[in-house]
């Protein structure tokens, strides 16, 4: 099973899989730019609130935390929409990859399994993987669809039938991964440019207070204090949100690879149980 890893690449290559990868990506740009919608929203309406500001429509003195966001400058809309894009996957992903945890946890059902194909009985064994509702389960399933139809094969040698089996499994693993690895690809992209798109909004905060720093005769205090407070609200919500990204991916990835393991152990116990029964 060393290179069941290896064929969950190749569905994407197919022209079957393509207008499925398509309408993926329109539905993820339509998250992200919803989300950018919203984030500018909330930082025009909602942080830039005139009841927020000491002096009102000038918007000068914030009064308040939300007013002191709003002074962080453009790119506050921008990191409020990463941190949406992020909740938005992040919930996503929750969804699907606990869903493809399954209702049995994948040691005890392939005990189970295990059980039933050594006393032959490979319809309880089937049951068993509609109980487990899993992608450990769904693999399994095909693998003993396979596995009995093998066992009323008479044209095949016993090392055939198990390659067979095999392969079926490995088919089914590569229908399973991609769904659950998808979208993790923006938790890690989102977790290396949250920082930096902070320290962007840091580097343009402290132009400003260096600007207000350079005018002649007294510095333009106001102007001093909203450059740094630009730059260390953009400071902190790229960090809050790449840490927010960084638990999220390893947790998600830590949960695929013990469904992986699962799926491994499932596949080796098919081929087993078949090379010692049905010899």
């Amino acid at each position: 099973m060393a290179d069941v890893k290896t064929a969950a690449a190749k569905p994407s290559g197919h022209g079957a899989g393509a207008p499925k990868n398509s309408n993926n990506f329109m539905v993820n740009l339509l998250v992200v730019a919803s989300c950018l919608v919203a984030g500018f929203l909330v930082w025009k309406f909602v942080l830039g609130s005139a009841s927020n500001f000491a002096d009102g429509e000038m918007k000068e003195k914030a009064k308040n935390g939300l007013g002191t966001m709003y002074q962080g400058g453009f790119v506050v809309p921008v990191l409020m929409a990463t941190l949406l894009t992020l909740l938005c996957f992040i919930i996503e992903r929750t969804m699907t990859i606990f869903k493809s945890k399954g209702k049995v946890a994948s040691g005890e059902f392939v005990r189970k399994v295990q059980y039933h194909l050594a006393n032959k009985n490979i319809e309880a064994a089937l049951s068993e993987c509609d109980k487990q509702a899993g992608s450990v389960g769904n693999v399994m399933r095909a693998g003993l669809v396979k596995y009995r139809d093998m066992v009323n094969n008479h044209d095949l040698a016993s090392d055939q039938k198990v390659l067979s089996i095999q392969k079926e499994i490995e088919e089914a693993t590569a229908l399973e991964l991609p769904m659950l690895e998808k979208n993790l690809v923006f938790l890690s992209t989102i977790a290396s440019c949250a920082t930096l798109l902070g320290l962007f909004g840091t580097v343009m905060g402290m132009i400003r207070s260096f600007a207000a720093m350079a005018q002649a005769g007294a510095p333009d205090a106001t102007a001093l204090a909203g450059g740094i407070s630009e730059a260390l609200i953009n400071t902190a919500l790229g960090i809050s949100t790449s840490f927010v990204a960084i638990i999220a991916y390893n947790f998600f990835t830590t949960i695929i690879d013990g469904i992986t393991f699962g799926i491994d152990e499932s596949g080796f116990t098919l081929t087993q149980s078949f090379a010692s029964n049905y010899k």
